[in-house]
């Protein structure tokens, strides 16, 4: 634009004129700025990744200590080969779309094996009407295999789509390849399934997967096994943020925690990592569990999980909770707690005044069997009207034994840990969505323990964080009364095309099946 071009304009439109120019620049160089800080986020995250992955392979392939067993060390390669596919999963996904290049040859798969039962899958276009008004005419095929699995038996899913060619205008018309969890691989969502079924449901290693695969036919490598399960891990991991943003919009939760051992890759003996479980009130409509893996037992991981929730929070006495007390956070005491101080001081010493603690709190959980099914304003009443005159008999009369018994005993130590916690131990009386105890989250933490025995540790900090959120999965489906194996299958096969906006509809407790729906 030339000066000619601003000769008839008046000073007050040149100084409008300018605003508007300078206003401009300012909103362009806010996107400039925007644009730099979200390139240099993928960078940063790119370089993170590289490194971590860096390091996985170093220890994967210049292995130095010989004081794992060979179990041991196969259950270590499953893991790093999962972290390593699931570290790639994520650099694709933040890469940007590729530049062309040339083409290069491909290496061939080998053909599944020809004795596996075959089940032909046709794709046709919708119409094989050209846009030009003439008939497409077929003139081949593209042909794909996908590996399945239901137990025992391999089966293969042969994909068949046809070309269709218009004689006259030349249009080819196929219909496009099926979207699929893991691109251009060969499991079906039904092996995927069944392999993330049995490890984390069934506490499977790879390693015995790959000789249950054996058997029943084709040996699936475990490192293969293992990109597949890394893969799952990332694709499934929005699903599991939503239920954990689900179960923090719940006005009670409770929480738990158990010990893991951990392997830091290139050290030579574990270390003991923690493994926490929140779930909502057994009394209420939404059934979940959902995990997190840390590798300590600092309560700064529980703050970092509840973030600004200020609820009601079932727990224990563990000191890692006080915080989230101090930030508004309501304190409900477990009364199983209370009552497993005296039972174990019962059962050694047979403690008396044990006992009759003993009998003073089952009558607490008499009342507790009667109200259990009842509407929650019933279930308040009723403990108001029965529960509470024997909390409080309970209490005068710990107050009148403390005073008998001599300061350091064991009897003491029970007494004091009921007294020091009372306000929190019968906040329960006052809410009829309130649990006495603690006994729902500590059975959800059970599918845990009954795994420490199988995989023995976890490999690294990712891999239990995998753990974690694939676990949220299935015992999460379990709650609601599915059966794992389908659930996950449904999803895997719906999550490639799902709308974002559509993704709560996956989630177990909403979850309805695709033939049904």
């Amino acid at each position: 634009m030339t000066s000619s071009a601003f000769d008839h304009l008046t000073p007050e439109q040149l100084r409008a004129l300018a605003a508007q120019l300078t206003e401009r620049v300012a909103s362009l160089d806010q996107q400039v700025s925007s644009l730099d800080q979200q390139v240099q986020y993928h960078k940063t995250r790119n370089e993170q990744l590289a490194h971590e992955i860096a390091i996985l392979k170093r220890h994967k392939f210049a292995r130095r200590s010989e004081q794992l067993s060979p179990d041991q060390i196969s259950l270590l390669d499953d893991l790093l080969d999962t972290d390593i596919a699931a570290i790639e999963a994520e650099l694709k996904a933040l890469s940007p779309a590729p530049i062309a290049a040339e083409p290069r040859q491909q290496p061939k798969r080998a053909a599944l094996p020809p004795q596996f039962p075959r089940t032909l899958i046709h794709h046709e276009p919708d119409t094989t009407q050209c846009a030009c008004g003439c008939q497409l005419k077929r003139i081949g095929e593209d042909v794909s295999e996908k590996l399945d699995y239901t137990p025992g038996v391999f089966t293969v899913e042969r994909h068949i789509r046809g070309k269709w060619v218009c004689a006259q205008c030349e249009t080819l018309i196929q219909a496009p390849v099926p979207a699929q969890v893991i691109d251009k691989g060969i499991p079906t969502a039904g092996l995927l399934a069944q392999v993330m079924v049995a490890k984390y449901a069934d506490h499977l290693p790879l390693y015995r997967q790959e000789k249950i695969f054996a058997r029943a036919g084709l040996a699936i490598p475990r490192s293969t096994l293992a990109q597949w399960v890394g893969s799952c891990g990332v694709q499934l991991q929005p699903l599991v943020d939503a239920l954990r943003g689900i179960v923090l919009k719940q006005r009670i939760v409770h929480a738990d925690e158990t010990p893991v051992q951990m392997l830091a890759p290139g050290m030579k003996k574990t270390q003991r990592a923690y493994v926490w479980a929140y779930v909502p009130s057994p009394f209420a409509d939404l059934r979940a569990a959902v995990y997190d893996f840390s590798p300590s037992r600092a309560g700064e991981h529980a703050r970092t999980f509840l973030g600004d929730w200020k609820g009601q929070l079932v727990c224990d006495d563990f000191a890692g909770y006080k915080a989230c007390f101090e930030q508004g956070v309501t304190e409900i005491g477990c009364m199983a707690h209370a009552r497993r101080k005296f039972y174990d001081l019962h059962v050694a010493n047979t403690s008396q005044l044990a006992e009759q603690a003993l009998r003073h709190i089952a009558q607490l959980y008499d009342i507790e069997r009667e109200v259990r099914d009842l509407l929650p304003d019933e279930r308040q009443r009723i403990r108001q009207e029965k529960a509470k005159p024997i909390a409080a008999a309970l209490h005068g009369w710990m107050h009148a034994q403390r005073q008998l018994v001599h300061e350091g005993t064991a009897i003491a130590k029970a007494l004091d840990y009921s007294l020091k916690r009372w306000t929190a131990l019968v906040r329960y009386l006052d809410d009829g969505m309130v649990a006495i105890d603690n006994n729902w989250c500590e059975n959800q933490i059970r599918p845990w323990a009954i795994g420490r025995s199988n995989w023995l540790f976890a490999g690294s900090l990712r891999s239990g964080k995998r753990a974690a959120a694939l676990m949220t999965l299935i015992q999460s489906a379990r709650l609601n009364g599915h059966d794992p194996y389908a659930y996950l299958k449904d999803v895997l096969t719906r999550l490639p095309t799902q709308k974002a906006s559509e993704l709560s509809e996956l989630l177990p407790h909403n979850w309805i099946p695709a033939s049904k729906v």
